[in-house]
């Protein structure tokens, strides 16, 4: 049996509270006739996994009409599996209201921009803000939880699925009325309110919370920033507290179940808040073939390890409840087809990463619907190939470390300032054509990830005394009391290194009314920003989007080729190199030293890059955005003074590097992401729990898609 204990307080470094890795598929004992099930429990058992999940899109066969209830096909089911060992992790199905719902409470579908609802077929159509549907989900929440309440078999829940995956916004009346209560609760009074959103610019105040309104798109132009905020705080508010609705009931029916979520698109959820607290961990859905903006810049292992790196960063070790298993396919898209071994190196990569329990998606491909081709480990005429093949594999690895692995977090020298609600939609809601923090961030990551060196994504909230450098990118909005937990840091001999913009606006999405960053991190870092201005991409033709006209015809792309023209130049000790997206002129204080300086246009001579000494470590201005030049030189150096290297020599291309810190020892996971054999550099000197074949403390071929993991003492 699963146990749990009390969950850790939400930080990077907190593994999950079980004392079981969870390894299995999601299960749908629905889309096949039941002579399948017992095939199947027994397939599952043969192929070494302990759970399923199920449940989360049947809402309709719990509750065929209202009030009437009936669990018989989900209860054979779960006991079926249940006498093969096989657990079951049961989810609330209200990602999928059932059509007599909707038929009766038509005022729960959610409404998009145009004032068109949302009708019956899809998923994910219900207004989460909707009180009428909050009471719906309440009563289906209750019932599941009530008639398993005593099963051995249900060992924990997921709440709802991929929440705000398909859509986030809603513009019901239903959201608006919420949206009024949630302001005036937040402001109290509407001169309050008036004063945070601007009221003052365009008239757009208001008289009573009453006539507030929900911030369309282009209506017929920009609304303001703080209203933007402010909405995307509430759709934030409305989907954490349509979960706690669901979490409360569980906890109370029985505190022994483990509770979580699987997130997907990650759109309007603050992972810092109540959303978190109420689990006792994450679960993050992971299909590296989506992330095709990654793939084409770094290929699909630095995606899966971007995308379980900022994951990570929200709450800690996590649980993978989805991991591609096959190719995978919607109507509008399909994905690549993991090659032979591919399956199960990416599973690997994400528990170097920090899952502590993998389910693959999904057992069996459906026959029907919108996902027939969205593989699985089975294939569609019930014959297990290769894919199951490796999915035993890989529950064999796991079993062979499990106990070493359980405990441990993920290791990080280089930390990148990360899962913060407010910075996210700050940047969103004024965008100026930049970037985004984390966009941003990328580059860092890839250059730490193609180079083995432990980085990460961590809030500054979290214990800092682990990382050796902090890069914060542009956060907008920032807390004093984050500034005393950089200072502690450098002080302790830690480098801190802050970009362009950082602190430049209030809570309230205005700009501050002293220089950027703002008094407590002028004091830290010991400048001043006196100017600022926007620069083209480094492989950019121009700033903007040239979609759409903004003025007269032509405006906009003028504008755009003109910056393109006005390229501006830094230099960093010998080395001189194009700036990108953001110049900043820097007046330095006291005690702070030049390290790089502007050196072209108005701008040459004039401080572009400061450091300041503080205690044992180092805080770094930059006066802009990062660049590969910048990652080459700037970055370069610093890693270097702050004692940061990879964590294996000579490491190939395609050779993924990752570790798990546990206590006295660590687990180095060398994988490799690529279709050819690699010789990876010297090996050190451990304990090889995986790939006992290779000789260690010296050199070794690694095959396509294959993987080492090394105890070694710490």
């Amino acid at each position: 049996m699963v146990k749990k204990t009390a969950a850790a307080p939400l930080s990077v470094w907190r593994p999950i509270n079980l004392d079981t890795f969870l390894l299995g598929a999601p299960h749908y004992p629905e889309h096949v006739d039941e002579s399948y099930w017992d095939r199947d429990a027994e397939r599952m058992k043969r192929a070494g996994f302990n759970a399923v999940r199920m449940g989360e899109f049947a809402w309709h066969l719990f509750e065929p009409s209202e009030n009437v209830f009936d669990f018989d096909l989900f209860d054979r089911a779960i006991a079926g599996l249940g006498r093969h060992g096989i657990r079951t992790i049961m989810c609330t199905p209200t990602a999928t209201p059932p059509r007599w719902l909707t038929e009766a409470y038509p005022e729960v579908l959610r409404v998009d921009g145009n004032g068109r609802a949302a009708v019956h077929g899809s998923r994910q159509h219900a207004d989460t803000a909707s009180p009428v549907y909050r009471r719906h989900s309440q009563r289906i929440t209750n019932a599941m939880a009530e008639h398993y309440r005593d099963n051995p078999n249900v060992i924990g829940w997921q709440t709802d699925n991929e929440l705000n995956t398909s859509e986030s916004r809603s513009y019901s009346a239903a959201s608006r009325r919420e949206f009024q209560l949630f302001v005036k609760a937040r402001y109290g009074t509407i001169d309050a309110l008036n004063a945070a959103w601007g009221g003052n610019f365009w008239a757009t105040a208001y008289d009573r919370f009453e006539q507030v309104v929900l911030p369309h798109d282009m209506a017929p132009v920009f609304p303001g920033p703080g209203h933007v905020q402010d909405y995307h705080r509430f759709l934030a508010f409305s989907t954490a507290r349509f979960q706690h609705d669901q979490v409360e009931i569980l906890r109370a029916t029985n505190p022994d179940w483990f509770i979580f979520h699987n997130l997907g698109r990650l759109d309007d959820i603050d992972f810092r808040g109540q959303f978190s607290t109420d689990l006792d961990f994450a679960g993050y859905d992971i299909y590296p073939f989506l992330y095709d903006e990654f793939n084409r810049n770094g290929g699909v292992g630095q995606a899966q390890a971007l995308h379980l790196d900022i994951c990570r960063g929200f709450s800690g070790n996590f649980i993978v409840p989805e991991q591609q298993s096959g190719f995978g396919s919607q109507v509008a898209f399909t994905t690549l087809t993991p090659e032979p071994g591919e399956m199960r190196r990416m599973a690997m990569s994400s528990v170097a990463r920090g899952a502590d329990g993998l389910m693959f998606f999904r057992w069996r491909p459906a026959h029907f619907g919108a996902e027939i081709y969205w593989m699985g480990i089975i294939d569609h005429d019930d014959v297990p190939r290769r894919r199951y093949a490796e999915a035993s594999r890989f529950a064999a690895d796991i079993k062979s470390i499990e106990s070493q692995l359980l405990g441990t977090h993920v290791k990080m020298d280089v930390g990148i300032a990360s899962a913060d609600f407010d910075n996210q939609e700050a940047h969103r809601t004024y965008p100026m054509g930049l970037p985004s923090p984390q966009d941003e961030a990328v580059g860092l990551h890839r250059y730490c990830y193609e180079r083995g060196i432990s980085a990460g994504f961590i809030h500054p909230e979290d214990d800092l005394s682990k990382l050796k450098l902090l890069y914060v990118p542009h956060w907008l909005i920032w807390k004093d009391e984050w500034t005393e937990k950089l200072r502690a840091f450098a002080e302790a001999g830690g480098t801190v290194v802050l970009s362009a913009r950082t602190g430049s606006r209030d809570e309230n999405n205005h700009v501050i009314r002293t220089a950027a960053p703002g008094p407590s991190l002028a004091a830290l870092a010991g400048v001043e920003v006196e100017e600022f201005g926007p620069l083209a991409g480094p492989d950019s033709d121009g700033l903007f989007s040239l979609a759409g006209p903004l003025g007269p015809q032509g405006t906009r792309t003028r504008f755009a080729a003109e910056s393109a023209r006005r390229r501006y130049r830094m230099k960093i000790g010998n080395r001189e190199m194009a700036a990108a997206y953001m110049y900043e002129l820097l007046s330095v204080k006291p005690g702070t030293e030049v390290r790089g300086t502007w050196s072209s246009r108005f701008a040459e001579g004039q401080a572009a890059v400061t450091l300041r000494h503080v205690g044992k470590g180092r805080v770094l201005y930059l006066g802009s955005y990062l660049t590969a030049d910048l990652l080459d030189s700037l970055i370069a150096e610093e890693f270097e003074i702050a004692g940061i290297v990879p964590e294996l020599d000579g490491k190939p291309e395609a050779i993924e590097l990752a570790v798990r810190q546990g206590s006295g020892y660590r687990l180095l996971f060398v994988l490799n992401t690529g279709d050819a054999t690699e010789t990876v550099g010297r090996l050190p000197a451990g304990d090889p729990l995986i790939g006992a074949e290779f000789v260690f403390g010296s050199s070794a071929s690694l095959p396509a898609y294959e993987v080492l993991v090394i105890r070694i003492a710490a």
